[in-house]
């Protein structure tokens, strides 16, 4: 692990997890703008707008092969030699022949290279058995087939060259040239190395992007191990002048316009690197950007009045984002690391933040940072010693130019503390005449000092610590005694220590090849506690993430936000050609924080002929997660306002039950979120069940209605709540009561407020019912063979639900749910509406018409229904009211604002009794030691029930095909 950062005066040092402290570069004299690195190496542009490269040691040396073949024909006189034919190929050429290689066209790629011996003949005829003939390999002729024997038609051979170069400039800053032969390209100004994990393979290859001073763009290829410095430069069109690039680790890539606008490359793959197009990208405020950082699949960027800003819905699939994030804090620069950790140079302090908390779930991190290395001021003091004015020639020579366009002040070098010195340098001086870029000053503890160079240990032991310096612009100017008085100290210091250098003010930093757990304890990160880390932190970098801590007014106030995202993989329903499960990864993002910034975006990518894709949708928009079972998987269909007129609801689906119900529980609390909805229903909520027995509850909250006009029906949003009923019925008190399948009483317990026994009973508990799930047996009259399964061709489906619109066979037929199990074979219903005979069949004149339970001279179609029983056990708010078994009930209307002592209740009983409950109250609507009643009796034919406004009881009852109320 390896953090490289740029000071304000060019000066570069490194920083890694074993030592904890910036060492500068060996190279005194290097001057660098910008940084950019990977976890092998490290490449920044100079102030002389040249190219540096820093390729971190290893134990695998950097070595290359080159390779030539030497070609040779037969003739009778001389035999093989060197004289081929003008058709043949040349004497030295590459494998396949159609390039001249001659032994002196090998040349080193730069000065970072060496050659490891000379040429020599590979034995073993590129890897196979050794031909033990000098290397030679025969054929007929040269596009012939080489092998190792020679026959005697071998009229050609050959033999392979091989020789070794090896990079020797590993763990130093080297000048990387440009040109490559060709016309080198224009002085570059940015650098941004990535792309080494945009594919698979164990050769990882680096992609480098650079932008030049007249803003056009440049892309380096074949960067890899054994080819450090790359193949070459191409230029790349854009459509506007570039100020500045990102590329992350994989295939995203972003650059800075100059008028403060971005540009995102799209087409970015392993087979096309360099990408295909651009599309723009909108700045986050009016100032515009100044600085964009890109990861694996984040993006932050920093505008020019210093804001730090995040790209929400980044992916592979999506490299533009689907908008922009504030983000608390104020910088100069961000890096991202290979993880998507992030570092960053603080505005104000120019100070080195970490952003804390960055996990795979939460991207933005909670807080920032400061970092506490200090200066390695021992390695700095051996580096400086052993670099003197003589040794000027092998270091690089200094580059013109500054690395910021802000006046800072002068870098501070090592102070020498001793008195004693600088009285004895004082007095010495007192009458010589010194120019005055070097004239000595001891004025206060915060001056600058300009101290001689520390010479190396001296083999003699000599006492004498300083070496004579020539000053060469002294000569001709100054009297040779004052020369040599100024030049040689003949006394002992006191102290021979240095003392500790301050951190110097950072100008640029990056974390490419940084890779750390942001969970795991540094010692020169300051993680400990939640609140603002670093006691030099600046203000603006203060604001932590901790939105849960934070109350609404707190988070309106730092304007701070958070990002969480959880990733997964599931199947998608393609509801258009062609018809058919596809496999997609799912991303689920929270973003929750101040004001309108709080939503959540649901996203599935999947791939489609050989093109990435996206689809997705608002969680605001989402009306309704309903469960389903198709396909015998473990569906979710989300609904939105348009899906829902449209009848094509989001399919997505799991084969474990586990990640269905882990997935359906997140998107349900986003939703809710997203909306504002807590955990406890309000007593104004609007109940309903599905026709497969799902409870779906509705609040009309002012955050989603008006208070004048209602929401059309489409656009409400429904979420479920734990259960499974038939039917049920509620009032604006909050009592609400249903009904199962099975005809057992249940009363919902989540709206409990009282503080009596009973109204503490609020703990989930099991819920069970059974229910019949129905097909149908279709057949049709055939005068020769009767009822048979052979229909017309307008008929039904012979095995059918109620309708006949779609076909239900036995064996297709699943339960309602997953959550659902069969208790039950499947068996003929007797139990129909309208009878049926002894063997369960009806009979009617045609499939559109009434069915009837005896055949006439006219019935040319039957049917018989199947049932089986299914059931479910859930876990919910509900209590269980037994013992009487209700087909229907009611519960009276009541006004918020009115007081009642008691709820009527109304209900009927399996058996057709009306029944009224007493005792019902809003705390307590259960009424565990109430009276239920019988209020009247008759033949079990009554249906339902209803309860007016005026406690009027409206009965209706069928008797002998008329009805009376």
């Amino acid at each position: 692990m390896m953090l490289c950062a740029v000071d304000v005066y060019g000066r570069v040092f490194s920083l890694s997890a074993v030592r904890g402290r910036w060492t500068r570069a060996s190279d005194l004299l290097l001057e660098l703008k910008r940084v950019s690195g990977c976890q092998h190496c490290c490449w920044g542009v100079g102030c002389d707008h040249q190219l540096y490269l820093n390729v971190y040691p290893s134990d695998v040396p950097i070595r290359h092969l080159q390779e030539t073949y030497e070609n040779q024909r037969w003739n009778p006189v001389e035999g093989y030699t060197d004289t081929l034919l003008p058709t043949d190929r040349w004497q030295w050429t590459d494998e396949s022949g159609l390039n001249q290689q001659p032994l002196h066209s090998f040349v080193l790629p730069s000065a970072n290279w060496e050659w490891e011996g000379d040429w020599y003949v590979d034995d073993e005829s590129c890897g196979r058995e050794s031909t033990e003939t000098g290397g030679w390999q025969y054929a007929v002729d040269f596009p012939a087939t080489f092998t190792k024997e020679k026959k005697w038609n071998s009229c050609v051979r050959r033999r392979r060259w091989l020789r070794y170069r090896r990079y020797k400039a590993l763990g130093s800053w080297a000048k990387v040239p440009l040109d490559r032969g060709r016309p080198p390209p224009e002085p570059f100004i940015d650098i941004s190395c990535g792309g080494w994990d945009m594919s698979d393979s164990p050769e990882k290859h680096i992609y480098l992007w650079a932008v030049s001073q007249q803003g056009k763009v440049w892309f380096c290829k074949g960067i890899r191990h054994q080819s450090p410095e790359g193949s070459g430069w191409e230029s790349v069109q854009v459509p506007r002048e570039v100020a500045q690039v990102s590329a992350g680790p994989k295939d995203l890539l972003w650059v800075v316009l100059w008028d403060g606008q971005l540009l995102v490359r799209t087409g970015v793959s392993k087979d096309c690197p360099k990408g295909s197009s651009w599309e723009v990208v909108e700045s986050p405020n009016q100032k515009g950007v100044v600085h964009v950082a890109v990861g694996v699949s984040v993006v932050w960027a920093v505008t020019k009045d210093n804001k730090v800003w995040f790209r929400r819905g980044v992916d592979s699939h999506n490299p533009t984002g689907s908008g922009w994030i504030s983000i608390g804090g104020e910088m100069v620069m961000l890096s991202v690391g290979p993880n998507d950790q992030v570092w960053g140079v603080g505005s104000d302090d120019r100070m080195v933040y970490f952003r804390h908390g960055v996990t795979a779930t939460e991207v933005t991190g909670r807080s920032w940072v400061a970092m506490s290395a200090q200066l390695d001021c021992g390695g700095i003091t051996s580096q400086s010693s052993a670099c003197t004015l003589n040794d000027a020639s092998e270091v690089t020579a200094p580059s013109q130019g500054s690395v910021l366009d802000t006046d800072v002040p002068k870098p501070r070098v090592p102070k020498i503390t001793s008195d004693s010195f600088i009285s004895a340098l004082v007095s010495d001086r007192s009458d010589s005449t010194v120019p005055e870029g070097n004239q000595l000053t001891s004025q206060g503890p915060d001056s600058s000092i300009m101290t001689p160079t520390l010479p190396c240990s001296q083999a003699d032991g000599a006492d004498t610590p300083w070496s004579n310096v020539d000053l060469e612009e002294m000569k001709g100017s100054v009297p040779s005694t004052a020369r040599s008085s100024v030049a040689t100290y003949p006394f002992e210091l006191e102290q021979k220590t240095v003392e500790q250098e301050d951190v110097p003010p950072w100008a640029w930093v990056t974390g490419g090849g940084c890779d750390i757990d942001s969970s795991s304890p540094i010692s020169w990160l300051n993680t400990s506690d939640a609140g603002p880390i670093s006691p030099s932190i600046t203000p603006a970098l203060s604001v932590t993430h901790t939105p849960t801590e934070k109350t609404s007014q707190d988070r309106d106030s730092s304007g701070d936000t958070c990002v969480r995202v959880i990733r997964g993989c599931m199947c998608w329903w393609r509801d258009w050609s062609p018809h058919q499960w596809e496999d997609v990864s799912l991303m689920l993002e929270q973003v929750r924080g101040a004001g309108d910034q709080t939503e959540h975006i649901l996203y599935f990518y999947y791939t489609h002929n050989h093109q990435k894709k996206y689809v997705h949708a608002l969680i605001k928009e989402v009306t309704a997660l309903v469960p389903v079972f198709r396909d015998s998987l473990y569906t979710t269909a989300v609904y939105t306002a348009e899906r829902t007129r449209q009848r094509r609801p989001i399919l997505l689906a799991t084969h474990s039950q586990q990640d269905f119900n882990t997935w359906l529980s997140l998107l349900h609390e986003s939703c809710c979120e997203s909306r504002g909805l807590g955990h406890h229903l309000s007593k104004q909520a609007l109940w309903a069940v599905t026709s497969k027995g799902d409870i779906m509850v509705h609040e009309p909250s002012p955050s989603l209605e008006a208070s004048a006009q209602y929401l059309p029906c489409e656009q409400m949003f429904w979420r479920q709540v734990a259960g499974h009923l038939l039917c049920v019925e509620s009032n604006s008190l909050g009592v609400v009561w249903g009904i199962g399948h099975d005809h057992t009483a249940w009363v919902y317990t989540g709206g409990f407020r009282g503080d009596s026994p009973q109204g503490n009973e609020n703990i989930d508990q099991t819920i069970t019912d059974v229910r019949g799930v129905y097909v149908y047996e279709n057949q049709r009259w055939n005068p020769m063979t009767g009822y048979t399964d052979k229909g017309l061709p307008t008929d039904r489906y012979m095995w059918s639900d109620a309708s006949g619109l779609r076909e239900c066979t036995k064996e297709n037929t699943n339960p309602p749910s997953p959550q659902w199990i069969w208790v039950s074979d499947w068996a003929v219903d007797y139990d129909v509406p309208g009878g049926s005979d002894k063997e369960g069949w009806q009979y009617a004149a045609d499939f559109s018409v009434t069915f009837h339970g005896y055949k006439t001279m006219k019935d040319f179609v039957r049917r018989r229904r199947w049932v089986r029983k299914c059931q479910v056990a859930l876990t919910g708010p509900w209590q269980k009211v037994p013992p009487i078994p209700l087909s229907d009930i009611t519960i009276l209307p009541c006004l918020t604002q009115c007081s009642v002592e008691q709820v009527p209740l109304w209900a009927i009983s399996e058996k057709g009794d009306v029944l009224c409950r007493l005792g019902v109250t809003a705390d307590n609507p259960a009424v565990n030691a109430g009276t239920t009643f019988p209020l009247h009796r008759d033949k079990p034919s009554n249906r339902c029930v209803w309860a007016g406004p005026l406690f009027m009881l409206w009965m209706k009852t069928v008797i002998c095909g008329t009805d009376r109320v």
